[in-house]
C-alpha cells in the first residue's frame, strides 16, 4: 500500500474515535430517558466501539512504520493484535450485558419516554451504518485488518440496534416488559458470535495464513505470463501480514544462463506481481535446471535458428 493509502487508513482510524464517542453519547442518552436494559446493552457495546477505535488507530499508526533492524519485515501484524483485542473487548461487553439483564428478568419494568429514546437510538444507528460502510470499503481497498474489524464490528452493532428497536416496539405493543431483558440477553449472544468471528480471523492472520482465491490466482497468472526464458518455478509460498503481501518461490533457469539474464527475469516477475498487488514483497531463489521444476509451469521460449 502506498503513502496515500497509509494516510487514508490513518485518517479514517483517527476520525473513528470522535465518531464512536458521539454515537456512544446518543445511545447512553436513549438509555437514560427510557431506563431500558436493552438500550443499555446497546450502549455498553458502543463503549467497546470507543475503546476499539482508539486501539485500532494506535495499531494502524504503528503498523505503518517502515521496516527497521529489529523488524526487517515491517510492523504490519500490529493490526491483527488490534483486532484480537477488539474481539476480546466484545466478549467482555457481552458479559456485562448479561450481568445487567438477568436481574431484570425477575423484576421487569416498562420504558419511560419510549418514543424519544427509540428515536435517539435510531439516529445513532443511521450514523453507524454510514460509518461502518466507509470503514469496510476502505479496509478492503487498502487491505487493513484493523479497519475491516472495526467496520464489521460497527455493522454488527447496527444489526444489534435494529433488533433492539424491533423488540422494544413489541414491548410497547404487547405491554410485556419482560421482553426488554430477554432482548438484552439475545444482544449479548449475538455480539459474542461477532467477537469470536473477529478473534478467529485475526489469529489466522497472525499465523501467516496463505493468500487464497482470486488474489492467489492473480499471482500465479502473473508468474506464468512473465517467466519467459526460465524453465519454470516451484515451491510458491504466499502470506499476508496486515496490509502487506509476501511472495516467494524458486525459479529454474538453464544451467548456462548468465547471472544478468536470470536477474532480468526476476526483475520482470517482481514488477508483474507488484502490478497485481501493489507493495507486494517478492523473494525469488534462482536454481539451475538440474533442479526439476514443478508446481506452476511456464512455456519455454525457443530461440530462433
Amino acid at each position: 500500500m502506498g503513502t496515500n493509502g497509509n494516510a487514508t487508513v490513518n485518517r479514517l482510524a483517527l476520525i473513528g474515535i470522535p465518531m464512536a464517542v458521539f454515537v456512544l453519547g446518543l445511545k447512553m442518552l436513549a438509555w437514560w430517558v427510557t431506563g431500558s436494559v436493552a438500550l443499555l446493552s446497546d450502549a455498553l457495546e458502543s463503549i467497546v466501539n470507543v475503546v476499539a477505535a482508539v486501539i485500532a488507530w494506535g495499531a494502524i499508526h504503528y503498523a505503518s512504520r517502515p521496516a527497521d533492524a529489529d523488524h526487517p519485515f515491517g510492523h504490519h501484524k500490529a493490526e491483527y493484535l488490534s483486532a484480537v483485542i477488539e474481539g476480546v473487548l466484545i466478549v467482555v461487553a457481552a458479559m456485562l450485558i448479561v450481568q445487567e439483564a438477568v436481574p431484570k428478568l425477575w423484576a421487569p419494568t416498562l420504558m419511560e419516554q419510549p418514543a424519544l429514546g427509540l428515536a435517539i437510538n435510531f439516529l445513532a444507528s443511521v450514523i453507524n451504518v454510514v460509518w461502518a460502510t466507509i470503514l469496510i470499503r476502505a479496509g478492503k481497498r487498502h487491505r487493513s485488518p484493523a479497519l475491516l474489524a472495526d467496520g464489521h464490528h460497527i455493522m454488527s452493532d447496527v444489526v444489534t440496534s435494529a433488533g433492539v428497536l424491533v423488540g422494544l416496539l413489541l414491548v410497547l405493543a404487547t405491554g410485556y416488559a419482560i421482553l426488554d431483558p430477554v432482548i438484552a440477553i439475545l444482544v449479548a449472544v449475538n455480539i459474542l458470535f461477532q467477537g469470536w468471528t473477529i478473534i478467529s480471523s485475526s489469529v489466522s492472520g497472525l499465523m501467516d495464513h496463505a493468500i487464497e482465491g482470486p488474489e492467489e490466482a492473480a499471482i500465479k497468472q502473473a508468474i506464468a505470463e512473465n517467466a519467459q526464458g526460465s524453465l519454470g518455478v516451484h515451491d510458491l509460498k504466499t502470506r499476508r501480514a496486515g496490509q502487506a503481501i509476501f511472495v516467494e518461490f524458486h525459479l529454474v533457469v538453464p544451467a548456462r544462463m548468465a547471472v544478468a539474464d536470470a536477474h532480468e527475469i526476476c526483475d520482470r516477475l517482481e514488477a508483474a506481481i507488484e502490478t497485481v498487488h501493489q507493495g507486494a514483497q517478492v523473494a525469488i531463489h534462482v536454481e539451475p535446471e538440474t533442479e526439476k521444476a514443478h508446481g506452476i509451469r511456464v512455456k519455454v521460449e525457443r530461440s530462433k535458428a
